[in-house]
């Protein structure tokens, strides 16, 4: 658990790319305590081929040669985890040709025993069964009238037609979903959900990262989140509509948590490829990714500026996502990224001075090449990138672009929209979604007997108490939030033209591809408003001007267009 934080309208929410002001949690500074004697760390090794038992014997061997132990594997995309000493491994290992890259992950301080058993894979690690109730007609809900988002891309007229089948699946990777949320446990299936992550207290500088732990293990249970994003990401997919507090874009749909991100909220390389193919592998129809894959905000293929094992180490997270990318897409999944909040045109990136951003104080500053470096998973295979507008239908000053790389684009928030005008900062202008209790009751946005203190109020927390208990709500903005609602519309894409799956019962699919063309066809189209955008008129400083490259039928700030639920579910959508 991380130590109680403080709300804020100020800041960056780490692991996320935020950079836009928002509500956010700061964790409280730690002094560091040296580690500097830790002689071993856990690592990705990433094999040369997938299901080659000549290749994984090879590699074995290489593991073992170099000071290594294999802990546990998975196979779809030919990922060994593995123990070995904290320096010299990532080359060592490298060399031998059974083997394509090696990337650290975390210190663990001792050399494995000799002959220990495998680690248990967080595959077996599911929490108790929650199950879904029986859903009615879904209507709108209180709280809905302040979901501007909701009403830009017509999710609230699409509802008459389509509000989602519990048939389909959604997964929200992400740092969690908590399922006592009363907007959100009727449709977390907690018995698929599954967390990958193991939190670090402290990295190896001693600076804190996720704080002290509070489940054994320092492994929190499947239905727990204890940073936030992944609840209010999940709230804006598939909040229930029952009559209380908000409703989500698909409040009929099933959530399934696939968490990948640790309580600080960043998103390292194993547990994400873990989630990613567990998640193909038990059926989901979307996956939710509003991240990116730290601790290397580009991942680059050989840039001159980072030593080797850096080197090594972004090749093969590029290759490693890639593959894991290339699986679920395989197996029938939806896949949606946020394009993230630098204000970077994607095609021409510039300069990177935030990575690495772990261990604490690592980062160096590198010019970044658009051929060459990735922005990961956005810019992965089959993956369906997301820009943010305001309710304006502007894209929001902080949000990236690029030709490239933005397929749609839909709402996440923009404190200060007043495109054309001077405006003031408006806490409406963001998007509302759920949030967990215990998160603003550390910071003194809620005390202890649930009530929004003035503090939670000033920084437009709200709370919404109906028969299945109070459920509570924080406005936030960035490209996190525009991709659910791209995620929410795609499951109702696959709820109202999907067919039973055969490969799971009881499921329904539709070929990823198939889905996004109707995201992308049925999408309502946004030209761009000049050559060049400015935001000075907004407050912002002339780097934040942004080119709009294209038309109306497709552009660098909007794809094709801002996602449309009520076109995408009408019969001519096929």
């Amino acid at each position: 658990m991380r130590n109680p934080r403080v709300l804020a309208l100020v800041g960056v929410l780490v692991g996320v790319a935020l950079v836009a002001p928002v509500v956010m949690v700061v964790p409280r500074a730690v002094a560091p305590t040296s580690t500097a004697n830790v002689g071993y760390a856990e690592y990705t090794v990433l094999l040369t081929a997938t299901g080659d038992a000549g290749v994984r014997a090879a590699a074995d061997a290489a593991v073992q040669a170099a000071g290594g132990q294999v802990l546990r594997e998975n196979a779809a995309v030919g990922a060994l985890v593995v123990q070995a000493p904290a320096t010299g491994f990532v080359e060592a290992v490298t060399a031998d040709d059974a083997v394509f890259g090696a990337v650290r992950a975390r210190v663990v301080g001792a050399a494995p025993p000799a002959h220990t058993a495998q680690a248990p894979s967080p595959l077996t690690a599911a929490s108790a069964v929650t199950a879904v109730a029986p859903r009615g007609p879904a209507g709108l809900d209180p709280m809905d009238s302040q979901l501007w988002g909701l009403a830009m891309i017509k999710a609230d007229a699409a509802r008459a037609v389509q509000a989602g089948d519990r048939r389909v699946q959604v997964g929200i990777l992400d740092s969690g979903i908590d399922a006592t949320h009363p907007d959100l446990a009727a449709n977390v299936d907690t018995r698929l959900s599954r967390n990958f992550v193991t939190d670090i207290p402290r990295d190896e500088t001693g600076a804190e990262m996720d704080g002290p732990c509070e489940f054994a293990d320092c492994i929190d249970p499947a239905d727990h989140d204890d940073a936030g994003h992944g609840t209010h990401v999940a709230g804006i997919v598939a909040a229930a509509a029952d009559g209380s507090g908000i409703s989500g874009v698909a409040p009929g749909v099933t959530l399934v948590s696939i968490r990948g991100g640790q309580d600080s909220g960043l998103m390292f390389l194993q547990p994400v490829i873990d989630a990613l193919t567990y998640g193909a592998d038990i059926g989901l129809d979307v996956i939710n990714m509003s991240f990116f894959v730290d601790p290397w905000l580009y991942n680059c293929l050989d840039n001159p500026a980072d030593p080797p094992e850096a080197r090594i180490a972004q090749r093969t997270t590029v290759e490693a996502v890639s593959r894991a990318l290339e699986y679920a897409h395989a197996k029938g999944v939806t896949l949606v990224g946020s394009l993230g909040n630098g204000h970077v045109d994607l095609g021409s990136p510039g300069s990177d001075p935030t990575s690495p951003n772990s261990p604490a104080g690592s980062a160096y500053a590198r010019k970044i090449d658009n051929g060459t470096c990735l922005l990961l998973p956005a810019e992965g295979p089959h993956v369906i990138g997301v820009s943010a507008v305001g309710p304006s239908g502007t894209k929001a000053d902080y949000s990236n672009y690029g030709i490239e790389q933005v397929s749609v684009a839909a709402p996440g928030g923009w404190f200060q929209d007043g495109f054309g005008t001077p405006s003031s900062r408006r806490p409406e202008n963001l998007v509302l979604s759920t949030y967990p209790r215990s998160l603003l009751q550390a910071s003194g946005a809620v005390d202890a007997k649930g009530a929004v203190t003035a503090s939670g109020t000033a920084n437009g927390v709200q709370s919404f108490c109906g028969p299945r208990g109070c459920g509570y709500y924080v406005p936030l903005q960035g490209t996190s939030m525009a991709a659910p609602y791209v995620a929410g519309v795609a499951a109702l894409v696959v709820s109202e033209f999907g067919t039973p799956d055969p490969q799971h019962p009881g499921n329904l699919t539709m070929a990823p591809d198939e889905v996004e063309r109707v995201l992308v066809d049925t999408a309502a189209s946004r030209s761009c408003p000049a050559p060049v955008v400015s935001y000075t008129r907004e407050g912002r400083t002339p780097d934040f001007d942004a080119r709009c490259a294209g038309d109306a039928e497709f552009n660098g700030h909007y794809g094709a267009g801002i996602v449309d639920a009520l076109a995408a579910v009408s019969a001519d959508a096929r």
